[in-house]
């Protein structure tokens, strides 16, 4: 009597054992495990470098040091006439003639200290970027179709540094006493894209690619898209925040909800300075201001809005992720609410900074989990 075949017996007479991992995975995996620890520093890293940026800028300390060396400028002055030499440096500049007249040297000391550190940490970065990138290539260990990628990470840290000497540079000449928004702004935002870049390969890296591709297909890309545009109403808000520090608007209303008695400043479309009237938008301390705060609104109501849609979502991780979302979203509004109440000081301001450092990461967060969602099941209570 013929034995019976078993359902899934091979017609070679072998019993299948189950999927089996796709090739774009057995073939060019990579070390994805060590190459996303090391992203998570660089993410760390590059988040610190912002609070202190932010720091810098709070303090005054930002055209401190009035040089640009990349490489000799890692050591700080040794001895009292190094110290004494790059004092006679700031002395030259506008911020020092016009505002710090008089100032000792120890004073000068702390300030530096602020910039050195902030340059400092901006070299640390480079540094882990390129022994991790160099080593992992070195060792094969770069996943495929990663290797451009890691390497642009490095590419945007690289312009980064020059954009912080070009923004250093304008508050050196004429009477600037600090350095110009527009390019506050742009290093800013520049800051915030390498942070997001870093944060979405993290989450790449944290599943295999096969696994990313199957996880595309359950993909809902209606709540992408609204991810998408909550991104970029934040962003804008991000910029904008550096427009209103770069002039310290943020110190000129400390009222809310009304801008020192009025919905719209009486004075808004004056120029500091003279100029064209579109100028307005970007140095009036009542105008930028203003529109942060109407964007920020903006910005509350369409995340809610975007929160509540993906209640729908088929997934429970997204569901989660969009709910932190929107959270933290509550959460930045009422610190800065108590950024223009107090007038900015140095502790809620940076607290302030630190929660959006925060909601870009959740607003990627969501905005991944609902391109690439987690599957769950039902009989487990995950779905």
């Amino acid at each position: 009597m013929a034995q019976k075949r078993m359902i899934f017996e091979e017609v070679g007479g072998k019993a299948a054992t189950g999927p089996q991992g796709g090739m774009i995975d057995r073939k060019g995996g990579g070390a994805r495990g060590g190459i996303r620890l090391w992203l998570m520093l660089i993410f760390a890293m590059v988040s610190a470098m912002i609070l202190v940026g932010g720091l810098t800028r709070l303090t005054g300390s930002g055209l401190s040091i009035t040089q640009w060396k990349p490489i000799s400028g890692a050591l700080p002055p040794m001895g009292q006439a190094a110290w004494q030499h790059v004092f006679d440096l700031y002395k030259q500049s506008p911020q020092y003639r016009i505002e710090n007249q008089g100032m000792t040297l120890a004073q000068f000391k702390f300030i530096y200290w602020w910039e050195w550190s902030h340059r400092q940490l901006g070299r640390t970065i480079g540094l882990v970027w390129a022994l991790g990138f160099f080593g992992f290539w070195a060792a094969g260990k770069i996943p495929t179709g990663w290797r451009g990628k890691l390497f642009l990470l490095g590419v945007m840290g690289g312009i980064q540094g020059a954009i912080g000497w070009w923004m250093v540079s304008s508050g050196l000449t004429g009477d600037m006493t600090a350095v110009a928004s527009y390019r506050l702004a742009t290093h800013l935002g520049i800051g915030f894209i390498i942070l997001g870049t870093t944060a979405w390969f993290i989450f790449q890296m944290g599943r295999s690619e096969g696994t990313l591709l199957q996880a595309r297909r359950q993909g809902e890309a209606w709540l992408f898209t609204l991810a998408t545009g909550v991104m970029c109403l934040l962003f804008l808000q991000i910029v904008l925040g550096a427009l209103v520090a770069g002039i310290d608007a943020g110190r000129n209303y400390p009222t809310w909800p009304l801008m020192n008695g009025s919905f719209f400043p009486a004075d808004a479309f004056v120029v500091p300075g003279g100029g064209a009237t579109w100028r307005a938008f970007f140095e009036n301390p009542g105008l930028v201001q203003f529109i942060h705060r109407m964007n920020g609104y903006i910005l509350v109501l369409f995340g809610l809005y975007t929160a509540l849609r993906a209640r729908r979502s088929a997934h429970a991780t997204t569901r989660g992720a969009f709910a932190a979302m929107a959270v933290m979203l509550l959460i930045q509004m009422t610190l800065g609410i108590y950024t223009a109440l107090y007038a900015a000081p140095v502790d809620i301001a940076s607290v302030h900074q630190a929660g959006a450092i925060l909601l870009w990461v959740l607003v990627l967060r969501a905005r991944h989990a609902a391109r690439f969602p987690i599957v769950g099941s039902i009989r487990k209570g995950t779905a």
